[in-house]
């Protein structure tokens, strides 16, 4: 079985988790935060949705740096209402999608650098790479939009079988 065929039944159940959490976002809301130190629901939405890019970025580059010298540095986009984050999650999602099903096993084996004005910060497999630093990350600020979610009264959807909300 070879990667795309191992990860693809996984990749389409957590994106379709990670949707429904999105269908939820309050337009009204996004500005929103538990905690002055904390992000805004508009900001762990955008951060989640811009990450789906990342599995396109992860197979097709050699590497991200999120500071280069003399460049812009890596930004979250700032999209303003769920209309806008649900379309770009969606165009985000078939293109990573497609970039999965299309990597060969050789590719998805070579080395990944994530670098900071271009010292590196991590190097991993690429397929690593899509596990932790992507998939995993965007599991981990969905869970973060599900608890502000939660704080501000909206009912969270099942995605690992029913919520206490269904």
């Amino acid at each position: 079985m070879s990667y795309a065929e191992s990860l693809l039944p996984e990749f389409d159940q957590e994106m379709a988790s990670t949707r429904k959490v999105l269908e939820r976002l309050p337009d009204n809301k996004l500005d929103w935060k538990p905690h002055s130190k904390s992000h805004t629901i508009g900001w762990n939405a955008n951060h989640v949705v811009d990450m789906v890019s990342w599995v396109v970025m992860t197979i097709t580059t050699p590497s991200l740096d999120i500071a280069p010298i003399g460049g812009q540095p890596y930004q979250v986009p700032a999209l303003a209402s769920r209309r806008e984050i649900l379309e770009r999650f969606d165009h985000n999602v078939a293109a990573a999608r497609k970039a999965l099903a299309s990597v060969d096993d050789q590719r998805i084996n070579e080395m990944w650098t994530l670098l900071k004005a271009g010292a590196p910060m991590m190097t991993m497999p690429r397929k690593v790479v899509i596990r932790s630093f992507v998939l995993n990350h965007i599991i981990h600020h969905r869970a973060h939009l599900c608890v502000y979610l939660r704080l501000n009264d909206i009912p969270i959807p099942g995605m690992y079988g029913p919520s206490g909300d269904e």
